[in-house]
């Protein structure tokens, strides 16, 4: 598998729960596996470009409950950590260009059909991406209603790669703002 690549780096942010330890730990997604690894695979950290996208996905995560954002509690929820990440070249799946060379439509996240794509259609991409030594994949959002201005990165931890915390916001006080 051949890949184009992006370069990618800087502010990052990452949705995650209050209550995690470390929340820019990879070992959780290395256990359960995610879009762009298997179950018991490596570390990922998953991560949105902008707070539009982390909105897109805090919609994906509350899907099918019988409550929204606006019931959540601003002290008990979702947090945002910003990270600083590494300048570097990471594999594309944004451009239509970038998907075709990762062995994927030029309508990801959706096939033709208009279904999402799964992730274990994604997963052997990540694992070639990880294989060829590359830090990551920059993709399209899969969040529920992303376009394809809203831009993600998994982030793959490894050999003294490792994110810190820039910045944490409490929900109320970057869910709502801009």
């Amino acid at each position: 598998m051949t890949f184009l690549l992006a370069v990618r780096g800087g502010t990052y942010v990452r949705v995650a729960d209050g209550g995690w330890d470390d929340p820019l730990d990879g070992s959780h997604a290395k256990a359960t596996g995610g879009r762009w690894n298997s179950p018991g695979s490596y570390d990922v950290v998953y991560l949105n470009a902008d707070r539009p996208t982390a909105r897109l996905n805090v919609a994906r995560l509350l899907a099918g409950h019988p409550y929204g954002p606006e019931d959540l509690d601003d002290t008990e929820t979702f947090v945002l950590i910003a990270t600083d990440v590494p300048q570097g070249e990471y594999a594309d799946v944004v451009t239509d260009a970038g998907c075709t060379a990762s062995g994927l439509p030029t309508t990801y996240p959706v096939d033709a059909a208009g279904h999402r794509i799964s992730h274990d259609v994604c997963q052997p991409v990540g694992q070639a991406v990880h294989d060829h030594g590359l830090p990551g994949v920059a993709c399209r959002s899969a969040a529920l209603v992303a376009s394809v201005d809203n831009e993600e990165l998994a982030f793959f931890p490894s050999d003294g790669r490792r994110l810190t915390e820039q910045a944490r916001w409490g929900f109320g006080d970057w869910y709502w703002s801009d």
